[in-house]
This record gives C-alpha cells, sequence and structure tokens, in this order.
C-alpha cells in the first residue's frame, strides 16, 4: 500500500514538473513516506483509542509530548512496525499510566527537574538520516526544549491535585526516554550524528 501510494504520488509529480532531478524527487518521496507513516500511525492508534473509549486522552497525551519532542527530536524506530507498536505502548499504554499512578508532589518534582536535566544534556537528539549539524540551530533547540520542560514542571506542581499533572509528567518521561542515549544504545541505533559531520570538516 504505501509503495503504491509513493509511485503514483510521485509519477503525479514527474508529470506535472519535468525540471526535478532524481535527487530532489527522493527527497520529496522521503517526505511522503514520512507523512504516509505519520497518517496510517494516527489513523490505527485513534481508531484503538476510539474502541477503548480513550481518544481525548490518547490526544491530550499526543499534544504534550510533541511540545517537548518537536525541539528535542529524539530516535526513530528502524521500521514502520517498531514504530507503530511503540507509539501505541506510548499513547494507548501511556493513558492507563496516567490514570492508575497516585505520586505524591515531592516524588513528582523529583522526576520533573531529572526529566529537565536530561533534556538540558541530551537535547536535541538526531538520527542518522537527520543530523542537526548547525550549532546555532541546535543551541537554540536545546534552550526551548529546556524551557519547555521547566514548565511542564511548573505546570506539574499547579495542576497536581488534577489528573493533567500525570499527563504532563508521563509526556516529560517519554520525550526524554526517546532522547536518551542508553536508549539509542538498546536499540543499536548511532548517537550524536552531528559529530560525524565536525569531524569531517576538520580533516
Amino acid at each position: 500500500m504505501k509503495r503504491k501510494f509513493l509511485d503514483c504520488s510521485l509519477a503525479i509529480i514527474r508529470k506535472n514538473d519535468s525540471t526535478i532531478d532524481d535527487v530532489k524527487l527522493e527527497e520529496i518521496a522521503y517526505g511522503l513516506e514520512g507523512i504516509y507513516l505519520t497518517v496510517t500511525k494516527i489513523v490505527i492508534i485513534f481508531g484503538l483509542a476510539l474502541i477503548l473509549g480513550i481518544a481525548k486522552e490518547v490526544l491530550l497525551l499526543l499534544v504534550l509530548y510533541n511540545i517537548i519532542r518537536h525541539t528535542a527530536f529524539g530516535l526513530h524506530a528502524t521500521k514502520s512496525i517498531y514504530c507503530l507498536i511503540s507509539s501505541t505502548i506510548m499513547f494507548v499504554g501511556g493513558v492507563f499510566i496516567c490514570e492508575m499512578i497516585q505520586i505524591i508532589l515531592p516524588i513528582k518534582i523529583a522526576i520533573a527537574i531529572f526529566c529537565v536535566i536530561c533534556i538540558f544534556k541530551y537535547a536535541p537528539a538526531d538520527t542518522e538520516k537527520r543530523p542537526i549539524i548547525n550549532p546555532k540551530k541546535r543551541r537554540r533547540l536545546k534552550i526551548i526544549s529546556t524551557i519547555s520542560g521547566i514548565i511542564f514542571t511548573f505546570l506539574i506542581i499547579i495542576f497536581n491535585s488534577h489528573i493533567i499533572s500525570n499527563y504532563l509528567l508521563v509526556a516529560m518521561i517519554e520525550a526524554v526516554i526517546m532522547i536518551h542515549p542508553y536508549v539509542y544504545k538498546l536499540f543499536h541505533l548511532s548517537y550524536d550524528n552531528y559529530k560525524k559531520y565536525k569531524v569531517a570538516e576538520n580533516l
């Protein structure tokens, strides 16, 4: 299905613009593949969430997670099926964790502070396919991600008596998991990919 979607889309692009070279076409294909995988993943996850009656909760956790993920980045699964499984566990399973856990405020604050430290230390975490080479961009993304983590921590304290506090905390934890070098190592993925380019530039 994915192959058919990509082939049809690229054929239409070729037909409408004959000036596009193979390199540009490959870039477009990569973007289209990302869109396809994202849309199909969302459809499946929210389909399951609707069946379980937790669509709003999944949406809330997804939005909170992506606030940090958007600038902290993090690892990507090597296969679409792995991505689907991990995303389902994170967002559908994450909702059930948010609904069940009962943690006293001091422990929540301690976990949140640990997450902020990890975000400051490890964000942005790039991938082999998308290394973040520009030092200014990396610094900007790190600052924004860290500020987001600090804001989340204050919101956790403010909303401690409400379940939203759990969603904020779980979203932070999941975002940190995705950028931590030990998790990259666990899945045998290359970490700090931008350094390869810095070395190449110095040769």
